[in-house]
């Protein structure tokens, strides 16, 4: 009788180890065919992107078709079209100024929000993300009439004031839940010290969230980067950005399937390059408050 318990008492564990290591293998396969499903249409852009024009459009796709630089040397330009230099470097300088403005303006706010809360704070944190429930579309005329009246269409730095006005309240959330996990003793101990407050953000409390801040850089970054709306009404010719360029290889005739891949590929690297560059911040950041 003793042998018999003593037998079933140890089989349970395990069982327990065999069901953890069939469900572990469970998981990892569907993540590696989530992860396949992802990865599928962006190689299938990259394929395309090689491939003629008649062998992109025909139907059903010609995997094997002949590859060639063709829709690369267009959208370089190289042809005799237009450049895409000047679309690109007006979506970096939009993307990057625009993204410090809001990590400097944001920083401040969220120390304010988190580590020292101000009264109601979660109304205020509910009160910027509202902020962003508005449809864009809605607000498209008063601000293309305001810029107009400015005299700041096709301006670079229109589209700058807007991008910081629309990724700061995003900013503000997410660097507030970053903050709040700073150890305030820390703190404390650098204002006994005689740090003042520009010494407190910029030497303690942004070391410590530097995973988050890269993270609220980055998502800001690719917000910006990817803006179509008001860039392509705000912007005719001097302030155009990427992707108004790329939307240009879009005709109502002739085949355009392979000059899109390869405009969207060039469009998409200095995002993915970021990302990868920055994708351990990334990683910690977006988890960084997320356990209490």
């Amino acid at each position: 009788m003793t042998t018999t318990l003593t037998g079933a008492i140890g089989s349970k564990p395990a069982r327990a180890r065999r069901d953890g290591t069939r469900k572990g293998t469970l998981l990892g396969v569907a993540a590696w065919l989530a992860g396949i499903l992802f990865v599928l249409p962006i190689l299938w852009m990259v394929l395309t992107s090689f491939h003629s024009e008649a062998d992109a459009a025909t139907n059903p796709p010609s995997v094997a078709a002949p590859l060639t630089l063709d829709s690369y040397r267009q959208f370089f330009g190289l042809d005799g079209g237009a450049s895409p230099w000047p679309s690109l470097i007006n979506s970096a300088m939009a993307s990057v100024i625009s993204t410090l403005l809001v990590l400097l303006l944001a920083l401040p706010a969220a120390y304010a929000l988190s580590i020292r809360p101000v009264r109601k704070w979660t109304d205020v944190l509910f009160f910027f993300l509202s902020t962003k429930m508005l449809p864009v579309v809605a607000g498209l005329l008063p601000i293309y009439l305001f810029a107009k009246d400015a005299g700041m269409l096709d301006n670079i730095w229109t589209l700058i004031i807007l991008y910081t006005a629309m990724n700061l309240p995003i900013a503000v959330w997410m660097m507030q839940s970053f903050l709040s996990e700073v150890p305030v003793a820390i703190i404390e101990a650098a204002q006994i010290d005689g740090a003042r407050l520009h010494t407190v953000l910029t030497r303690v409390v942004a070391p410590i969230a530097l995973p988050g801040i890269a993270a609220t850089a980055l998502i800001c970054f690719i917000f910006s980067w990817n803006e179509l709306l008001f860039a392509r009404v705000l912007t005719g010719v001097v302030a155009e950005t990427a992707p108004v360029f790329l939307t240009g290889f879009i005709t109502s005739q002739g085949l355009f399937l392979a000059k899109v891949c390869a405009a969207s590929l060039v469009v998409s690297l200095p995002v993915l390059a970021a990302g990868f560059a920055a994708q351990d911040k990334l990683v910690q950041g977006l988890s960084l408050g997320a356990v209490k």
